[in-house]
């Protein structure tokens, strides 16, 4: 896992065609809306969570974000653990986003 600021994590995407954005906020938090083409997961589920993210290419890097940077920062743990190799949490999550949110 590595904590990227806001900078870091948009340029480490646009440099990685294969890179997957993934919000692990709840279905309420994402209604108020998410990063363009993210998928959501919910990791406050933890059964769901895991099914969901054994579905996931484990050899693709992932940018994972939440509301404030803390759940995220467990789900680039949980994946590590699960054999994702490439895991980056967004420092500060959607809070402190200035991108665009659909």
């Amino acid at each position: 896992m590595k904590d990227l600021n806001q900078a870091d994590w948009k340029a480490q995407i646009e440099a990685n065609e294969n890179a997957v954005i993934l919000d692990v906020r709840r279905p309420d938090e994402c209604e108020e809306g998410i990063i363009p083409n993210a998928i959501t997961i919910d990791i406050m589920n933890p059964q769901p969570f895991l099914k969901e993210v054994e579905k996931l290419d484990k050899n693709v890097p992932y940018f994972i974000y939440c509301r404030s940077g803390a759940r995220s920062g467990q789900a680039c743990l949980i994946m590590e653990e699960l054999g994702f190799e490439e895991t980056y949490n967004l420092i500060g999550g959607i809070l402190e986003w200035n991108g665009d949110i659909v």
